[in-house]
């Protein structure tokens, strides 16, 4: 018997954990598929999934190929802009909160209390603050741009810090040996260790961003989600179909190249 098989068997048994757990878990899963009515699931709602899918397989080309502003281009070009903007604003106010949320930065108290203010703002949904400053700004583009810069602080703050704390800290003793300013510390320490990690997680944020986008359209934020709504209620499935075509390629392209983008940063 080898030293691996000792070690395995060794090992405490945790049957009886398992199974609590394994219980536990069907319990739960019981209790959700109370939550599922199909009752409501009569023939009119079969149809209407019939005429979506028509109008995804017959969809309105004027609209799809429409290079006005109540065309499918340019409404996707108008929420990668509220995407990007929105990233963009949230990245930059991310940085500091991160470095004050860091508690191999800053004493534990002030990144605790930080802490405590990142996660009140991941608490609360990108539809509801769509919804508040709709209230404040009016609809537009503008309060998309606004609520995807919110939300982007929260989670980018979060996997900022995640990073800064994992900084290594021999390259700022090795640079503070050789009588480096702080400045200089930052300079060559700090930033080539976190610049190419911010620039990635920016990007994933992006992609998310974009889906985001258009969920807020539907509420009256910009963006192509306000047209998919209102064909939507109009029963206009053919333009539904052509939103969704559009949609659906915008992010596959955006998807494959903020991969191929954030990978080349990560890997050199």
């Amino acid at each position: 018997m080898n030293s691996i098989e000792k070690h395995l068997l060794n090992e405490p048994k945790r049957t009886v954990q398992n199974v609590i757990t394994a219980v536990v878990l069907i319990l739960f899963l019981m209790w959700s598929l109370t939550a599922v009515d199909l009752s409501n699931f009569t023939s009119n709602g079969v149809a209407i999934a019939k005429n979506i899918l028509h109008g995804i397989v017959t969809p309105n080309t004027d609209l799809l190929f429409t290079f006005n502003t109540n065309g499918v281009p340019y409404l996707l070009l108008e929420t990668m802009a509220i995407a990007f903007l929105g990233t963009i604003v949230g990245a930059i106010l991310a940085i500091p909160l991160a470095f004050l949320s860091a508690s191999n930065i800053v004493p534990k108290p002030v990144a605790f209390i930080i802490r405590l203010f990142l996660i009140f703002v991941r608490t609360i949904p990108a539809i509801v603050y769509g919804l508040m400053f709709i209230r404040v700004t009016g609809p537009g583009p503008f309060a998309g741009v606004l609520t995807m810069a919110l939300t982007s602080i929260g989670m980018l703050s979060k996997l900022f810090v995640d990073i800064i704390e994992d900084l290594e800290v021999n390259i700022l003793e090795s640079l503070e040996s050789i009588g480096c300013t702080t400045f200089e510390k930052i300079r060559y320490g700090i930033i080539p260790q976190l610049s190419a990690m911010f620039l990635s997680v920016a990007i994933y944020r992006y992609d998310m961003n974009l889906r985001d986008a258009a969920i807020l359209g539907l509420v009256g934020a910009g963006g192509i989600g306000a047209p998919l709504i209102f064909a939507m209620n109009g029963y206009k499935w053919s333009e539904v179909g052509s939103i969704l075509i559009g949609l659906m390629v915008l992010i596959l392209i955006v998807e494959f190249l903020s991969n191929k983008i954030r990978n080349k940063i990560v890997r050199g």
